[in-house]
């Protein structure tokens, strides 16, 4: 496990604190958590935009066209 030091206000160190202690967890926690979110999304990011570089511009908006389709029925 690695470790390292992260510089930031004093303020916002004292509302992160105070967020851990709201959720019942260490600050150490909180970080690892808000970081693996932040991972998360990047990778989700990352995929996708992998995909849309493969996929078919057509087909795209064809199948948005469908579900705007089915949406748009739902509300009538």
């Amino acid at each position: 496990m690695a470790a390292f030091m992260v510089r930031i206000a004093d303020d916002k160190h004292e509302r992160l604190k105070a967020l851990a202690k709201t959720r019942g967890m260490s600050l150490n926690k909180l970080m690892e958590e808000l970081s693996t979110i932040a991972l998360t999304e990047f990778d989700a990011e990352t995929r996708f935009k992998a995909m849309a570089a493969q996929g078919n511009p057509e087909r795209g908006i064809s199948t948005l066209n469908k579900l705007d389709a089915y949406f748009h029925k739902e509300k009538e």
